[in-house]
């Protein structure tokens, strides 16, 4: 029998295989890449008697793998919030996703341990930009304002370092930062002991800071869209940049592209006032996916610019400016 964890790079794939683990230790081969690599089933080969544990990872984008992997005589057990289309049913998978937005994986795995690593799942809301769920575990957990905000933060740059091209534009591969939380069962530990969250918490500053001199093209009352070089830098913190947008501005639409030669790579985010319409704008184009509130297109053809920009419009109209 072997075992693998397979699990989205960002904040709340991490924290969520995290608490899994803290709580059932498993020794197992990791599977995991950048954020927008989704389609990570694939990566296995899994025959009789192996196990799989996936999580925050869209069924939709791993379903034949999924099947591949059950009729090969493996086992399945799948933590995920994306959209997932139609579920399978099989003695072999054992399936906990809730699409309703407002929630995360972390959330999830959190509900299916009995809450008994919240500290983590308020790490992994807080890096899925829920900060509304979030801040009333906080404190209910009777969290002081500053150690609420050092998880916010910790969650921020773990989500940050997921985003990039390849895992060459990060600070950490995402197995490695997994592998270096470990140790800790209170997150609080971590960012005190590792020296990992002061170099993530360097190079978010440092991003943010160069993403704040480029002027945005569009920044109407209701839309803003703002267009990023092609550099690692802006690779990096397009995922965080979009989000901060979205908190500071909750009343508008929010696109963040970045040029990756004839084409852009685009982050979406629906205003946080009406969390709805990202995913079915993004799906218009091809690559493009994700959920209502949050969602992206890996590569958007230069020349589809326009008819971007129009759809942006059209899309959030009516939930920014009211019935």
């Amino acid at each position: 029998m072997h075992c693998y964890d397979i699990f989205n790079g960002d904040a709340d794939g991490i924290c969520a295989l995290h608490q899994l683990r803290l709580a059932l230790p498993r020794d197992s081969e990791l599977v995991t890449g950048v954020k927008r690599e989704i389609d990570l089933v694939a990566r296995v080969q899994a025959g009789a008697g192996d196990v799989l544990t996936v999580l925050d990872l869209s069924l939709a984008a791993n379903r034949k793998a999924v099947l591949d992997a059950l009729a090969a005589g493996a086992r399945c057990q799948y933590f995920d919030h994306h959209v997932a289309g139609d579920i399978p049913v099989h003695p072999a998978l054992e399936v906990h996703i809730d699409p309703t937005p407002g929630t995360c994986t972390s959330l999830i795995v959190n509900d299916y341990l009995g809450a008994r690593f919240r500290l983590w799942a308020v790490v992994g809301a807080f890096g899925d930009n829920l900060p509304q769920r979030a801040e009333p575990m906080a404190q209910a957990l009777e969290l002081t304002p500053v150690q609420t905000a050092q998880l916010r933060e910790l969650g921020e740059c773990l989500n940050y370092n997921a985003y990039g091209d390849t895992t060459q534009d990060l600070h950490f591969h995402p197995a490695e930062l997994y592998r270096r939380l470990q140790p800790y069962a209170d997150p609080r530990e971590f960012a005190v002991r590792d020296a990992a969250f002061e170099v993530l918490r360097r190079g978010y500053r440092e991003d943010l800071a160069q993403a704040a001199s480029i002027a945005p093209v569009l920044d109407a009352p209701t839309h803003q869209i703002i267009v990023l070089p092609d550099a690692a830098w802006a690779r990096r913190v397009h995922g965080a940049l979009a989000n901060r947008l979205v908190r500071a501005d909750p009343l508008r639409a929010h696109a963040v592209l970045v040029t990756r030669g004839a084409s852009y790579r685009v982050s979406v985010r629906a205003p946080a006032g009406a969390p709805a319409g990202a995913a079915e704008l993004c799906a218009r184009f091809p690559t493009g996916g994700g959920r209502s509130a949050a969602a992206g297109i890996s590569a958007l053809p230069l020349s589809e610019f326009a008819a971007f920009r129009r759809a942006f419009e059209a899309s959030f109209a009516a939930s920014v400016t009211g019935p």
